[in-house]
This record gives C-alpha cells, sequence and structure tokens, in this order.
C-alpha cells in the first residue's frame, strides 16, 4: 500500500474575520519594524481540530457548506494531470483503474480524470445529496466503511481530509478500500493547516507535519512519498483541456 501527499461563514463570522484581520494589519504595523508580529493562535499549531457537539452536527454543517460552494472546486486542471502522472508513473498507460475521488462536490475531479485516460474508471462520493445530480457521483460519508468498495481499488484521490471530522478514520477507510498495490493520493496544500482550520473545515496539519502523522497513524503499514508543485486558483473548471 502506498500513500502519495500532493504537496466561516455563518452570519456574524465572515464580519468577525474581517475585524480581526484589520486589527492583525494595525497591530503588524507597529510590531513589524520591532521584527515581531501577530498571527492567529492556530498558526503556531502542527495540527488542529475543531469539535462538533455530534455527527449531526458535523454532517448538517458539512452538506450546508457543499451546497453553498457547489460551483467551486478545490481541485484544479494542472493537479488533476499530475495525479495521471503518479498514476501512468505507477501502473502504466494500459493498464484499466478503479479509483474513488472522496468530497467530490460537484464531480469535475472524477470527470475531469475520466477525461484524462480511457483506462479510468472512476466515481466520486460527497456526504450531500446534491451528488446524486453529477455524472459518476454517489452521496456518501467517506467515514463510512463500504463492502463494494473495500480492497479492490487502484486509486484513491482526496483534497478533503480537511473537511474530515475524523481524519484518522477517514484515511483508514480509504487504505481498506486500496488493493494490494493500491495508491492513496492526497492533495495538501498550506490552505489545508491548522490557521485553514475551522467549523466549515474541522481538520488541519502543516504540510510539514503531515507525513509524520501518517507515520504515527499507520507506522510501517504505508510507505509515504511526497512531490511539491505551485496550486492553480481555486476557480470552477469545465470539461478537459
Amino acid at each position: 500500500m502506498k500513500l502519495e501527499i500532493t504537496q466561516k461563514l455563518r452570519f456574524g463570522t465572515e464580519e468577525i474575520m474581517t475585524f480581526r484581520s484589520l486589527v492583525k494589519k494595525l497591530l503588524n504595523l507597529v510590531l513589524n519594524p520591532a521584527g515581531y508580529s501577530v498571527v492567529p493562535s492556530q498558526e503556531t499549531k502542527d495540527f488542529y481540530l475543531h469539535e462538533y457537539s455530534s455527527y449531526e452536527e458535523y454532517a448538517r454543517v458539512q452538506i450546508h457548506w457543499n451546497k453553498v460552494k457547489l460551483n467551486y472546486v478545490w481541485a484544479d486542471e494542472g493537479t488533476l494531470k499530475r495525479v495521471k502522472d503518479i498514476l501512468v508513473g505507477e501502473f502504466g498507460d494500459t493498464k484499466k483503474l478503479n479509483g474513488i475521488c472522496h468530497g467530490a462536490r460537484n464531480g469535475f475531479e472524477q470527470n475531469f480524470l475520466r477525461c484524462l485516460s480511457e483506462n479510468f474508471d472512476i466515481i466520486g462520493t460527497d456526504i450531500s445529496e446534491t451528488a446524486t445530480k453529477y455524472d459518476n457521483s454517489v452521496q456518501w460519508d467517506f467515514h463510512d466503511v463500504n463492502p463494494d468498495w473495500s480492497g479492490n481499488q487502484d486509486f484513491i484521490y482526496t483534497n478533503s481530509l480537511d473537511q474530515s471530522w475524523q481524519p484518522h478514520v477517514a484515511v483508514e477507510t480509504w487504505l481498506s478500500q486500496l488493493n494490494e498495490n493500491g495508491i492513496l493520493i492526497i492533495e495538501h496544500t498550506h490552505g489545508h493547516g491548522p490557521s485553514g482550520a475551522s467549523e466549515m473545515d474541522p481538520f488541519g496539519v502543516k504540510p510539514t507535519v503531515m507525513p509524520y502523522m501518517m507515520t504515527m497513524w499507520f507506522g510501517t503499514q504505508i510507505s509515504i512519498s511526497h512531490s511539491v508543485a505551485k496550486k492553480q486558483t481555486w476557480i470552477m473548471m469545465h470539461g478537459c483541456s
């Protein structure tokens, strides 16, 4: 098993964040000349996990923000082309591959990857019922085990680990879906770090800490490699290019 790592806003919250940002800028104008700066407390942490009162609250928040952001995607064409290159490098360009994109919202991820190769048989999942509106998408909480997927996937791709309220459970579930030669590809940027975590995106871990956390969780059960590249802007994408 191989693991590949590619390296708020209800009523009132946006206004609070804007105010905090203004205060931070004003304080830094005073402190920067002396070599100091103000940073959010979460930026001083290696990881952060928001706590919900219940699973029902978690699901409600995730479904709400899925619908708010339904016409946007975090995945970009450049990153997904890198995913394709990783898969071709690992399996060759003639093997038929089964895969799952977890947290795929509007289906862009799996459908763009399908455009890149006729050998990719990929579905996407999302916790919201809106998933059923999109091609090759199913409604599913990615923490849950689906017997139909267990042990038979060549790869899993996700950029949504930050949306997990139980990240260890989520990754364990994804790894269990892979066959013995399968690859889990996690897109993880600085935006997925502690400073970006919130009720909306409950889990954040610094990219430099991510491999250590995976090793702590899974030890020698997995091998880890990583690659780094600049990410494209987060916008709505359409089709293949």
